[in-house]
């Protein structure tokens, strides 16, 4: 951008902060494109008619149902690489009447960072292009742009220091931007928290163009970046995190019991026990087939976890050969299940792009009660059904039971033992049968969670639980409508998040199917 344009920008931002034009329709016209490359390097803005515009839209899609004929495309992709850029689309899309969403990694489960459910004209700003990561060593922070992934996060801040590390998911394609933005749940939780809960600082551009830092923007938008969910308050460029300090070595094992091996016993007893363990170490279940198969992450040695297993679960009978001492960071690329296979932690932890080889539909509960062991045996008979997929169980307890369900946008605190995501996947036209399977055994499994509200996680999303209306007269998503899924995300969070949004963004200018609603002053 010009020095001349930016001086404009300014000006216009100014003046954009007091006199906010509102969007009576969502007509596209050439003059939005007009004006976002007047105000934005040509090369970094993609129409529908670009000869790139299909494959930008692909770079980071990671499910096929949301890239087919029928699916509602942006009118324009935005991939900028400055602050300046971000304020301009956000400028030429209020100014021409045409909302943005961001797209950080990809990950939306629900895709609602790149795609619409409904006939809607929108641009997408895609941050990949912004995925800068300053570490200092001084007062172990680090910034980190949106558009990184958590893999290139894991890798710059542990490749030179073992000992340095963040609390943040398993899966190292994940955007840091939609991560971060939805609490960060991940393996190093029950020792240091969430990603939100080591968040000090971050930078935003409001519905307004205007760029805040945490000093500028006030603690109430601050609260609601951090696990309120993405594309809903601004886009957030960058954050700045707190690291955290683990031993050179840690201990991992992974171990498959079958039902015969007393997988059902142990499922059972691991309830009891992996939400009170340690908080160094954490143990989660993956359940598939007809066995659960035990993973841990242990900020230790195997000569201390070897007789701590035995101690605290030794139904287990988990041995020394079970155990293998490496890095943090190699944990990470293990824990996801990729470095056997390639070799190398660069080609795992820094691997960007899509993946359309799966189709995939996620759904999630919290639990909050111990399933009895004859109900186990009723779980596991869904997992011999024509299209089952499986379930990831991870434990909460630790750090997590010490911070309040309003210290930040993320409820699930005291009181939850383990989060579940179910997961089902299939590939070409054979949906059919995983998606009934998931649906059904959803329902099954409400009389074993959390009720009143059946809790969800936000990272997880789920159209199923929800969506958005729009008044038809003023052009604003419904509160109402917004809390059949937002009381299951947020719980009593949701009303704060409201009024957040509408203190910083009363028209409605980012949203989607499941972005907050403002609320409105008639409701309160």
């Amino acid at each position: 951008m010009s020095l001349l344009n930016r001086l404009a920008l300014a000006l216009l931002v100014s003046c954009f902060s007091f006199h906010l034009i509102s969007v009576p329709s969502l007509a596209y016209s050439d003059e939005f494109h007009q004006c976002l490359t007047e105000m934005i390097p040509s090369e970094l803005v993609y129409g529908q008619s670009s000869s790139n515009f299909t494959d930008v839209l692909a770079s980071s899609i990671k499910n096929p149902k949301f890239f087919t004929n029928t699916t509602v495309r942006p009118v324009c992709i935005v991939t900028p690489t400055n602050s300046w850029h971000v304020q301009a689309a956000v400028f030429c899309g209020r100014w021409h009447g045409v909302r943005l969403r961001v797209r950080s990694g990809g990950h939306d489960y629900e895709g609602l960072s790149y795609r619409s459910c409904q006939p809607e004209v929108f641009g997408v700003v895609d941050l990949s292009n912004l995925r800068s990561i300053s570490v200092n060593q001084g007062d172990s922070t680090a910034w980190v742009d949106s558009g990184a992934t958590i893999g290139e996060l894991y890798y710059h801040i542990a490749k030179n220091n073992s000992q340095v590390a963040f609390p943040a998911g398993e899966c190292p394609s994940i955007g840091v931007g939609g991560h971060f933005s939805g609490g960060g749940i991940g393996m190093l939780m029950r020792k240091y928290g969430l990603s939100v809960d080591k968040i000090v600082d971050a930078k935003v551009v409001t519905a307004n163009g205007e760029l805040l830092d945490r000093a500028s923007m006030g603690e109430d938008l601050f609260w609601a970046i951090r696990g309120g969910g993405g594309g809903n308050f601004g886009i957030v460029l960058s954050w700045k995190i707190q690291l955290v300090r683990v031993p050179p070595q840690v201990a991992v094992f992974s171990i498959p019991k079958t039902l015969e091996e007393g997988a059902i016993e142990l499922l059972t007893k691991w309830q009891y026990i992996g939400p009170s363990l340690p908080n160094d170490l954490t143990i989660r279940a993956k359940v598939q087939g007809q066995q659960a198969v035990f993973l841990a992450v242990y900020l230790g040695t195997c000569s201390s976890l070897v007789p701590m297993m035995d101690r605290l679960f030794p139904e287990l009978n988990m041995t020394s050969a079970d155990c293998r001492s490496m890095t943090w960071l190699e944990s990470v690329a293990l824990s996801y299940g990729s470095l056997a296979k390639t070799g190398t932690l660069e080609e795992v932890l820094l691997a960007r792009g899509s993946s359309l080889s799966y189709y995939t539909k996620i759904k999630s509960d919290y639990v909050q009660r111990p399933i009895a062991s004859c109900s186990w045996k009723n779980i596991f008979a869904w997992f011999k059904k024509d299209g089952a997929g499986y379930i990831m169980l991870e434990p909460h307890g630790g750090f997590m039971r010490t911070v309040s369900a309003a210290a930040t946008p993320y409820p699930h605190r005291k009181g939850v033992l383990y989060v579940i995501q179910y997961i089902t996947f299939w590939q070409g036209d054979g949906g059919k049968a995983p998606t009934s399977w998931l649906a059904s055994f959803y329902d099954f499994m409400g009389s074993y969670v959390s009720q009143n509200p059946r809790q969800a996680y936000v990272n997880f999303r789920d159209l199923d639980i929800g969506q958005n209306t729009v008044g038809s007269e003023n052009d604003v998503s419904s509160f109402e409508s917004g809390q059949v899924w937002g009381e299951r995300y947020f719980m009593g969070n949701y009303r704060r998040l409201a009024a957040v949004k509408a203190a910083v963004d009363p028209n409605d200018y980012f949203r989607n199917e499941q972005s907050i609603p403002p609320l409105r002053q008639t409701l309160e």
